[in-house]
Parts: structure tokens; C-alpha cells; sequence
């Protein structure tokens, strides 16, 4: 993909791939670590060490600094993620230990870190991207090249947030010290920290939905660096940045705290993540949404859904959100648009300045990404995420049949015309469970769609953003883009970033293009709006060649019929 120099993304800590509203996280993490060495992992002194927590126990088993009524509030984390939530939450892990019905304690001691935390080094990580063939143009060894992807795509993208920043609005009380980008779970303000002032917006008279407020209808309890903001104003782009909004955030002195907070029409009194959302009509584009809003959590290692998020949109105009099912793996709460709250004051105890879906250098759209390399444990962890807060099991895989799932795009371009006849020829083996599937809201609920995808050893679709789908494959899977259409950097990265196995056609001359139409901007044929038909036994060739990548898998441990008894 293609990448912008390094520079501005969001919002008030200032990083060379981002900016985040916040003073330094307060995790109980010192600057100043020491390394110490706990055997099989190497944890800096001052970050959660989960045995801390037994040298500190009574004869009774308790914690003395916790209640011996203190219950533990279960996250509700996939199943994997535990070992690296108690890391991250010693006192959690204490409360766990010591309540018999926490149902994680087999979690506790495995001292588990991603990468990005201080004291967490390549040699401590359980998973690493795959480099299968070393580039000499971006590395000198294929370690290195390794190394590059981990930090283009991976938690090395969060550790280099971390170590790059640059304090952009400095608070200017102890009490406003989570004025925040990314909020701790512990801190909720007993007086506003961002105030928005909307009795000035008129959302029906304008078709702008990124607009900013102007100077003095948004005011934070920090003090802003406008030299520093000013270096990174050259980016702007509505989906790229808060520049805009940000530059006109006005301080709150201390003699209109007190009137600001009377004023309040409407105050959320929970963590408040505001997005500015890119096109809800298309997976891929709005998935840069999720997965920047699950980037803007796991930095600040808060995975509450007892959260609410504004969606920027100061216009009059309808916003189609095709996936909005998958907001239910991140809040409890509906989606508030900010100019449902027009004619208010607005008081957000604990703000939230997300990254952007379009941001230079961002994730995963404008993300440079090394050739040849596979595996982001980031986007794996994004996607057991979704799947799990969904409730979407997987059932296979099933012993003796391969689930293939056939994406039947049912639009005005890139259909299969001989559709049909490819379809009957596989369903000839009786080794594959063909499934032809339309994923549209009038067929499936999103949530539906996702059960089957997540239930497919190999997917198959034309170029399209349905495609997307790939994201919540197993990962034992193989996503067939059947024919790319030209496009084809879009999801071969998106499949590597995932960590799944992509392939696609080759051999143009077994393909027919039918029903040519102009492209609407260049006004020539071009293939991504035509049709297609594929010769049938080479169809079955690339099929059969996924199925034996799928079969070869190590997590590919088919499922006795007595074990799901």
C-alpha cells in the first residue's frame, strides 16, 4: 500500500504515527524501568508482575489491600487475552486469585506481554510474523525484514506510538490529569474535562459532516502547545487528523470551571470515545473504524464496554452503517451522533480522541507493509475479539469434509456468469460442504454473516470489499480472491495482516471478461466493472491446491464427533 511520509495522526500526545488526548498513561508503570528477570520472561521493574501479588498474601490466601468481598468483574476478553489483561491489571489478578468464582485463574501465571510494554522483548512473545522469503531492496536479512513488518503492522506499531509521543495539552489540574485520549478505568471526574458547546450547530444546513467547531464552542482543562500542534497541521484531511478540531480547543480557567459545569445540558459520565467515521456502507473502509477504535483500547489496556461513542458528524445527512452490529463487541450503549446533541452543552468527564481510519501511516488503510512477510498478532487479536464479543463459536473444523463458502456478489459488476457450473463441479468432491451465500442485510444479519465466514476453511469471492470477511477467517484458513480485477496489493496485504493464506488466478487466459462497462471517472473499459467466467478445471485446481494448504495446517485439528458431545 501506498504510505505518506511519518507525521500527524490524532490527537494530544504527539507521535510519529500518532497523537492521543492524554497525559502518560497511568498504569502503574514507572519511566524508569529496571529489568528483572522472572525466569522465562524478562519484566521490567515497575510493570505488573503477576507474582507480586502471591508474595504479598496472607495465611488466609487474600490479598491484605483487598477487600475479602471484592468480586472480580469479568472484562469479558476472549479466551486467549486473559494472561495478558492480569499482566497489564495486577490487582485484577489478585481479586481473581482470591475469588472463588473467577473462572480465569488458570490465566494468572503465564505473565503474558504483546510486545509494545516495556521489559516485553522479541524472545518473551508466543507469536511473531513469518517472513517466507527475504527482500534485499527493505532488509539485509529476512530477521530484519521480520522485524520491519512487527513494526509496520503489529504491537510494534503501539510501542513505537509509546516511545515516540511528544505532550501536546498539558493539564493544568491534578484533577484533570485524564484529560484524556486514551482513559484509564479507574478515573471518572467529578467535573467536566471537555466541554462542547452545540448551540451553535445547525446540522440540517449543511452537508458537512466533518466540520469543526469553531474557537471558544470547545474547551479542555489543559493547557495547548500550539507551536507543536502547528508542525503537524499539514495534514487536514478530515479522516486523516483532529488538527482542525483541536487547534480551536480553548482552556477552561479556573473561574468558569465552576459556571461551565452549571451549564451542562448533557453530561457523559463514562468514557466517551468520539470517531470520525469513514463510509459505513463498505466493510473495508469501515473496518479501518473498528480496528482503530480496538488500537485506541489496547494502548491504554481498557477494554470496558461500558463506554459511550460520538460519532463526528455535524451534518443533516444520513449515515448507511451496513456493520452496525459489530459496535456491540465494543460498547453497550447506542451510537450517539454529535449532531443528535445540537442546541446543548455538552460535558464529557473522560474524553476519548480516537485514531482515524485514513491516518498517514495508519491502520490498515495508508499502512506501508514489507513484501514477503505474513501474521500481524495485532489484527489476530482484533479479530478474536469481534468474534468473541459477538458470541460466534467455531464449529469445526469437521473431520472428513472442508466447509467452503462461495460468496455470490449479486451486483451490477463482478459476477461469476458461469457461476453454476463452477459450483457443481466442486460439489463433485465429496470432501467439500459447498455453500453459496448473498451477505446482505435483506438475507443475513451482519452477525450471521460473520457465523458462517468464521465457520469457512476456504473462502471464495471476487474482488469486492465483501472480501473483508477474511479478517474473521480461522486461522487455518484460505481466502480465494477469484479473480483481483487489477487490484492487486488490496487483499493480499489484508489477508497477510491477518496471517491467513491468500491466492488468487493466475492463468488470464482460462478467464473471460463479459459485459464490459467504462469506468465512471476514466470513461474506459476497465475490469473491475465487467463480469467474468473461469475455466472450470482450473477453478477446481486452485480450489483443491487451498484445500491442501488447509489440511497441512497445525491448527487444522479436526473435531471428534464424541468431543462436541
Amino acid at each position: 500500500m501506498m504510505a505518506w511520509p511519518c507525521s500527524w495522526c490524532p490527537v494530544l500526545f504527539v507521535t510519529s504515527y500518532l497523537a492521543i488526548l492524554s497525559t502518560p498513561i497511568n498504569a502503574g508503570v514507572s519511566d524508569n524501568f529496571k529489568t528483572v528477570d522472572h525466569g522465562h520472561i524478562s519484566i521490567p521493574e515497575g510493570l505488573p508482575r503477576l507474582q507480586d501479588t502471591d508474595s504479598v498474601l496472607s495465611e488466609t490466601g487474600r490479598h491484605p489491600s483487598i477487600p475479602v468481598t471484592a468480586k472480580f468483574k469479568d472484562p469479558n476478553l476472549h479466551p486467549e487475552h486473559y494472561p495478558y489483561y492480569f499482566t497489564h491489571h495486577p490487582e485484577e489478578a489478585a481479586i481473581c486469585r482470591q475469588d472463588d468464582d473467577c473462572l480465569h485463574k488458570d490465566a494468572l501465571d503465564k505473565r503474558a506481554c504483546w510486545g509494545y510494554e516495556v521489559g516485553c522483548y522479541r524472545q518473551n512473545l508466543t507469536a511473531y510474523p513469518h517472513c517466507f522469503k527475504h527482500n534485499p531492496g527493505w532488509a539485509r536479512s529476512i530477521e530484519a525484514q521480520q522485524d520491519i513488518f512487527w513494526n509496520q503492522t503489529d504491537f510494534g506499531y503501539l510501542k513505537n506510538m509509546r516511545e515516540g509521543h511528544t505532550q501536546l495539552c498539558i493539564p493544568k489540574t491534578q484533577a484533570a490529569k485524564y484529560f484524556s485520549g486514551l482513559f484509564t478505568t479507574n478515573a471518572f471526574l467529578p467535573s467536566p474535562n471537555l466541554v462542547f458547546n452545540l448551540t451553535q450547530l445547525h446540522p440540517h444546513s449543511t452537508y458537512q459532516r466533518y466540520k469543526a467547531l469553531d474557537s471558544g464552542y470547545v474547551s479542555g482543562d489543559c493547557s495547548m502547545n500550539h507551536d507543536i500542534l502547528e508542525q503537524y497541521s499539514q495534514h487536514k484531511g478530515d479522516l486523516q487528523s483532529w488538527v482542525k478540531e483541536l487547534g480551536n480547543i480553548s482552556e477552561i480557567s479556573t473561574g468558569t470551571r465552576e459556571k461551565l459545569q452549571s451549564q451542562c445540558d448533557v453530561v457523559l459520565d463514562k468514557p466517551t470515545f468520539l470517531m470520525k467515521l469513514d463510509a459505513g456502507v463498505n466493510m473495508y473502509h469501515h473496518f479501518c473504524d473498528f480496528v482503530n477504535l480496538y488500537l485506541s483500547q489496547v494502548y491504554n489496556q481498557s477494554y470496558s464496554s461500558d463506554i459511550y461513542i460520538i460519532m463526528w458528524d455535524t451534518s443533516g445527512m444520513f449515515y448507511g452503517d451496513f456493520f452496525s452490529e459489530t459496535w456491540q463487541a465494543f460498547s453497550d450503549h447506542p451510537i450517539i451522533p454529535l449532531r443528535d446533541m445540537a442546541g446543548k452543552t455538552v460535558c464529557l468527564q473522560d474524553g476519548v480522541f480516537s485514531t482515524l481510519p485514513r491516518m498517514p501511516r495508519g491502520f490498515f488503510y495508508n499502512m506501508p507493509m514489507v513484501p514477503d512477510c505474513s501474521g500481524s498478532s495485532f489484527m489476530h487479536a482484533f479479530s478474536q475479539h469481534v468474534v468473541h464479543r459477538l458470541g460466534i463459536i467455531q464449529q469445526g473444523p469437521v473431520r472428513d469434509k472442508l466447509r467452503i463458502t462461495f460468496l455470490d456478489r449479486n451486483s451490477s459488476f463482478r459476477n461469476v456468469i458461469n457461476q453454476k457450473e463452477l459450483i457443481d463441479e466442486l460439489k463433485k468432491n465429496t470432501g467439500y460442504d459447498v455453500k453459496v451465500v448473498v451477505y446482505n442485510l435483506k438475507e443475513l444479519t451482519f452477525v450471521q454473516q460473520l457465523k458462517i465466514t468464521h465457520n469457512s476453511d476456504i473462502f471464495i469471492s471476487m474482488h469486492g470489499a465483501g472480501l473483508t470477511h477474511l479478517l474473521f477467517l480461522p486461522d487455518w484458513a484460505v481466502i480465494f480472491e477469484l479473480s483481483n480485477c487489477e487490484d492487486e496489493r488490496c487483499y493480499l496485504d489484508l489477508a497477510r495482516l491477518r496471517g491467513v493464506h491468500y491466492t488468487t488466478w493466475q492463468k488470464q487466459h482460462l478467464l473471460q471478461k463479459h459485459n464490459e462497462a467504462p469506468h465512471p471517472s476514466l470513461g474506459t473499459p476497465h475490469a473491475k466493472f465487467c463480469d467474468y467466467s473461469f475455466n472450470k478445471e482450473e477453478f477446481v485446481r486452485l480450489v483443491d491446491e487451498a484445500a491442501q494448504h488447509v489440511r497441512s495446517h497445525p491448527k487444522f485439528i479436526p473435531k471428534n464427533i464424541h468431543d462436541e458431545l
